[in-house]
């Protein structure tokens, strides 16, 4: 079964199966609503009042040197058909991982900071000593193996932080989901349909449509413009997009 082209779709190695979820002019509907307040309040924050909200959260940040980001829309009905609408934003919002009315991450930050903070000075530590060892000496080649071991077992770690969450009630890690071959590019996990499925499948919710948009100064490779809308990305999303999607349709 080739992958649609638009929404969100995966392979699950679970059951076998490619699932998907389409865009939907429901989602797009809201999606517009958000570019408007994104572009008339100048704000992340659902707050009414200007002066209520942080400084951190302006969407001058999409402006600046780190450019902008893609924004998600989930449309979901509960147990009662009731709608519920479901917001992300991918990665970040200028350094802060939770921000109120918007899709949490699929980890716990306390504990990833935990481990970023343990695991980064040692990996400067033997950038150090690395730079201090002359080029092409033995000594030189295992320090530089000895840090790529050491990232690479961090970033394990990492992965195995992040928890997934189906419609059929089941939970897994990032390593587990990823139904590559290939490593895990980081960052895998943090864009807006995972964020977004994530959160429906933890609140019992049944998502009907999806809408991702790319809002700020567009990307260094201009392959993303403000207020365009895209599909789930291939390299980051796609691998785990599947598990995700999993037991949303009979």
């Amino acid at each position: 079964m080739p992958f649609p082209t638009t929404g969100c779709s995966g392979f699950c190695n679970q059951c076998g199966q490619v699932h998907h979820l389409p865009h939907s002019r429901r989602a797009e509907d809201e999606a517009n609503k958000l570019m408007t307040h994104l572009e008339t309040r100048q704000r992340i924050s659902q707050n009414l009042f200007p002066e209520a909200a942080s400084a951190l959260l302006s969407t001058d940040f999409l402006f600046g040197p780190a450019r902008g980001k893609m924004f998600g829309i989930l449309i979901c009905q509960d147990r009662n058909d009731q709608e519920t609408i479901l917001r992300a934003f991918s990665g970040q919002y200028n350094g802060l991982w939770h921000v109120p009315g918007w899709a949490p991450p699929l980890f716990d930050v306390s504990s990833y900071d935990q481990l970023n903070q343990t695991g980064e000075p040692e990996v400067k530590k033997l950038s150090r000593r690395i730079e201090n060892t002359t080029r092409n000496t033995s000594q030189h080649a295992r320090l530089l193996q000895k840090r790529r071991e050491l990232s690479r077992n961090i970033m394990l770690e990492l992965h195995d932080l992040y928890r997934l969450y189906n419609f059929h009630g089941q939970s897994v890690s990032l390593r587990t989901a990823w139904n590559k071959t290939t490593g895990i590019p980081t960052g895998s996990g943090d864009c807006c349909a995972p964020k977004l499925l994530n959160q429906a499948a933890r609140l019992n919710l049944r998502p009907t449509g999806i809408a991702e948009f790319y809002w700020g100064r567009e990307n260094a490779s201009a392959s993303r413009k403000q207020g365009c809308f895209y599909p789930s990305c291939h390299n980051k999303c796609r691998p785990i997009l599947g598990f995700l999607l999993c037991g949303l349709q009979p």
